[in-house]
């Protein structure tokens, strides 16, 4: 079973969410709260996957997020979000996002998502995806992040080009024919001649690279 928590501090966008997961029968709800009582909560309930509203009054979101992955085996977190928070992208995604989902998001669409992030993927809603990417390609070390793909192997291109596309370890062991321990390795290899980034850091850098199979330009 995949451990949720749901944090937001609207109650009707928890009950909703809690209703949508609770339905997947791979899915366990462990957890919803507010921002105050947020990472301890999260922390205590052993959630794998966290779904946090990226603005709370309480405590915001990216404060969440980055108390979070500072834990000693921090969960995968996907933002929630709406079409008017886009300042907040960018660095949600420099303090280790994994993923931003709409919080209108189809209820198909966010078992998908969750099931994705507890197999060690990345998630975009195709309604924040330029958003996210626009604020990135902005930021300083892109430019450096672009140019070092060049410096790949090229089966650590194979392995940032199915990352573009948000797949898991698990998923890219299947879809290239390897073993999860081989994947993990050429991950950790390429995400640092990266620059050290992560992984959806990496997925946005392999579609502007074109590397994203289906879109030669790389575009979205």
């Amino acid at each position: 079973m995949i451990r949720v928590a749901v944090v937001d501090d609207e109650r009707l966008v928890r009950s909703g969410l809690r209703m949508i997961l609770g339905t997947a029968p791979d899915i366990e709800m462990v957890a919803d709260c507010g921002g105050a009582e947020a990472v301890e909560t999260v922390l205590r309930c052993g959630a794998e996957v966290v779904l946090l509203d990226i603005r709370m009054p309480d405590v915001d979101g990216l404060t969440v997020l980055r108390r979070l992955r500072a834990a000693p085996e921090p969960p995968a977190v996907a933002m929630l979000t709406t079409f008017d928070a886009q300042e907040y992208l960018t660095a949600a995604l420099r303090e280790g996002a994994a993923g931003f989902l709409l919080k209108d998001s189809d209820p198909e669409q966010l078992v998908r998502a969750v099931r994705t992030l507890a197999a060690g993927g990345s998630v975009l809603d195709p309604g924040v995806t330029r958003a996210v990417i626009g604020g990135y390609l902005t930021a300083e070390d892109q430019a450096a992040a672009t140019r070092a793909v060049s410096g790949l192997t090229p089966r650590e291109s194979q392995v940032l080009a199915l990352l573009g596309e948000g797949l898991g370890n698990a998923q890219i062991a299947d879809r290239m024919g390897l073993a999860p321990s081989t994947v993990k390795d050429h991950v950790r290899a390429l995400l640092g001649k990266l620059g050290g980034i992560n992984r959806i850091q990496a997925a946005i850098v392999a579609d502007r690279a074109g590397l994203v199979a289906g879109d030669p330009r790389g575009a979205w």
